[in-house]
């Protein structure tokens, strides 16, 4: 599997790449993409990271396992391709981005315009089977971003890490809180969203942070 990001994260995780731990990972995909139907399209499995070079992250939001029905997943937590369906979730995150900031609900569902102005939109694990949850979440991908997040909070600029859900919140152990600003609350699918998702203000919150540091705010 080519693992060139074409960013500073190729040099970040030069040893991650060069381990034998991901080349056994490359390996299982080569054979899982061969024979079966794997989300994201292959080429997207590292575009989080395509998208927000690694001196560039101010946001880190954290999802659990890309979408498994066609033509969603795209590299981008809670994001899906243009044109598609926008689901429960991420419906929900746009009427909190509503809500929370006064920014009109957005019509598509690609998040694109949040990773090119510094929001690490990382699953935890980055690649699903067709139409099974969680298939791949033991094969090597949770132990990939524990090394991207470990990575995030070796910088010494002040970065959000925005995680929803115990999944998310599992992390937490990673991030150094007295440079890093951790927002937690349930997570945004409808069954958890109504018990402290909404008026979380995780939004306006992001950006009076990265203000107070110095750093431009988010246009959600």
């Amino acid at each position: 599997m080519t693992t060139i990001i074409g960013n500073q994260w190729d040099d970040i995780l030069e040893k991650e790449f060069a381990s034998e731990k991901f080349n056994k990972l490359s390996t299982f995909l080569d054979t899982e993409y061969s024979t079966k139907t794997i989300f994201p399209p292959r080429e997207d499995i590292f575009k989080a990271l395509k998208l927000t070079p690694y001196n560039d992250v101010k946001v880190v939001i954290l999802g659990q396992d890309p979408y498994h029905n066609h033509n969603q997943a795209h590299g981008l937590s809670f994001s899906v391709t243009h044109g598609t369906k926008i689901p429960p979730s991420l419906k929900n995150i746009f009427k909190e981005i509503n809500s929370d900031t006064a920014k009109p609900i957005p019509t598509s569902g690609d998040l694109t315009y949040l990773a090119t102005q510094g929001v690490l939109l990382l699953n935890a694990t980055l690649t699903v089977v067709a139409h099974t949850p969680n298939s791949h979440s033991k094969i090597g991908w949770q132990e990939f971003s524990d090394t991207i997040i470990s990575k995030v909070n070796e910088l010494t600029t002040p970065v959000v890490f925005i995680l929803w859900g115990a999944n998310a919140q599992s992390k937490a152990k990673l991030i150094d809180t007295n440079r890093h600003l951790i927002l937690e609350s349930p997570h945004p699918s409808p069954l958890s969203s109504y018990r402290g998702f909404f008026n979380s203000a995780p939004f306006s919150k992001t950006n009076a942070f990265l203000e107070l540091n110095k750093r431009s705010g988010i246009s959600w």
